[in-house]
């Protein structure tokens, strides 16, 4: 009993250490400009204010940013996943030539640095003059996440047993019809466990935004954000505002799905 209420207050214990950030931010979105900096934190809700969110909101390019990352985010989710399905089925269910060494490039690629990898894409999307564009910056993600989402469902899809692919065939189902209907339902926990990782790549990613488009028309909310901070100083009540309501999707978005993810990403990280 002492052991198990002893486990129950460590684990409480880093709950409250973790949530902490994230209810001080909350907290100080609403909180009037002068009381943001003040020497002596106030760590109860009173004086509260929406303030700083109108001013968030009113910012220039609030509106054209978001957009611009809905796009691109719902763009990389479902390119990667398309991709990744298909590439880690054909890594699972076939035996071609430089498949042990397309395995070894999927995980060497997953310990590059990003940052090392900004001039190299930069060059390819300007030779391929697709500097500048939404679409640029979706393959761009899309390069990014891959590695990641082919080897989790590799390690997935090595988890449900071939014997039920060939029931079908011998049915008569081809093998596009095999994918669809056993495939695809049986690997739903993994695919969504990969497109979380996709989400948060290129919702959160300010540096090849930045980077890869030059026009403010295509930056994203990572750039917009930036905003808040010029050569005059800092408005730390907008900022945090807009923080917070960049967080929202993502926190919506895994209160979603997260049953699926842990058994996804469990399944992923343990089998093959």
């Amino acid at each position: 009993m002492i052991r198990r209420i002893g486990r129950n207050l460590t684990a409480a214990l880093f709950c409250l250490v973790w949530i902490f950030p994230v209810y001080w931010m909350v907290l100080t979105a609403f909180k009037p400009a002068g009381k943001i900096l003040q020497p002596t934190p106030e760590f109860l809700p009173f004086d509260l204010t929406f303030d700083n969110f109108a001013d968030a909101l009113a910012k220039p390019g609030f509106v054209q940013d978001l957009v611009n990352s809905v796009v691109v985010v719902v763009a990389v989710v479902a390119l990667s996943i398309v991709v990744a399905f298909l590439a880690a089925t054909a890594l699972t269910r076939f035996r071609f030539f430089g498949r042990r060494g397309f395995l070894v490039g999927v995980l060497v690629l997953q310990m590059v640095p990003v940052p090392a990898l900004v001039i190299p894409l930069f060059l390819g999307l300007k030779s391929a003059h697709l500097l500048d564009t939404l679409f640029g910056l979706v393959l761009t993600y899309v390069a990014l996440v891959l590695p990641f989402t082919i080897w989790t469902l590799r390690g997935f899809l090595h988890g449900i047993p071939v014997e039920l692919e060939e029931a079908a065939m011998v049915d008569g189902a081809t093998r596009a019809r095999v994918m669809r209907s056993v495939l695809l339902p049986l690997v739903l926990p993994g695919l969504i466990a990969t497109s979380v990782f996709a989400f948060i790549t290129a919702w959160n990613d300010f540096l090849f935004a930045y980077v890869i488009m030059k026009d403010s028309s295509g930056y994203t909310l990572p750039v917009w954000l930036v905003s808040f901070s010029t050569s005059t100083g800092t408005d730390y009540g907008g900022l945090i505002a807009a923080s917070t309501l960049f967080a929202l999707p993502v926190v919506v978005f895994f209160a979603l799905v997260q049953r699926h993810l842990v058994e996804g990403m469990t399944a992923g990280a343990v089998k093959g």
